[in-house]
C-alpha cells in the first residue's frame, strides 16, 4: 500500500547561477521534510525552460525522487538536467498542440 505523501511548492530563491525551488513533504506518519531543486539560470536565458514551467518541471522530478526511494531519498538537493527540461519541454508541446487544435471546416 502506498503512504499519501502531501508535497507543497514553498518558493524559491534567484542565485547568480541557478534559481532554487523549495518544496515540503509531509506523511502522515513521519516529520515534515524540505526538497531543493535547482534549475540554472542559463536554461532560462536559453529559453529551455520558462519561470512558469519551472515549479512544475521541479515538481516532477521532486515526484520521481520520492517514488524512486519509497518517499524517502537520501539527499535533499537535487538539480534539473538537460535531459530533463527536454522530457518535460517535448511531452508538454504535444499537449499544448492538441489543446489549441483547429476545429475541422464543415465546409469541407
Amino acid at each position: 500500500m502506498t503512504k499519501e505523501i502531501l508535497i507543497q511548492f514553498i518558493g524559491f530563491q534567484s542565485k547568480v547561477t541557478v534559481r532554487e525551488y523549495s518544496f515540503m513533504v509531509r506523511e502522515a506518519s513521519s516529520e515534515t521534510r524540505e526538497f531543493t531543486i535547482s534549475i540554472t539560470q542559463e536554461a532560462f536565458c536559453a529559453r529551455r525552460v520558462s519561470f512558469q514551467d519551472a515549479p512544475d518541471v521541479c515538481s516532477l522530478k521532486l515526484r520521481r525522487e520520492l517514488a524512486a526511494c519509497e518517499n524517502h531519498p537520501s539527499e535533499s538537493l537535487f538539480r534539473i538536467t538537460d535531459a530533463e527540461l527536454e522530457d518535460y519541454r517535448s511531452s508538454h508541446a504535444a499537449r499544448k498542440r492538441s489543446a489549441f487544435s483547429r476545429r475541422p471546416s464543415r465546409d469541407s
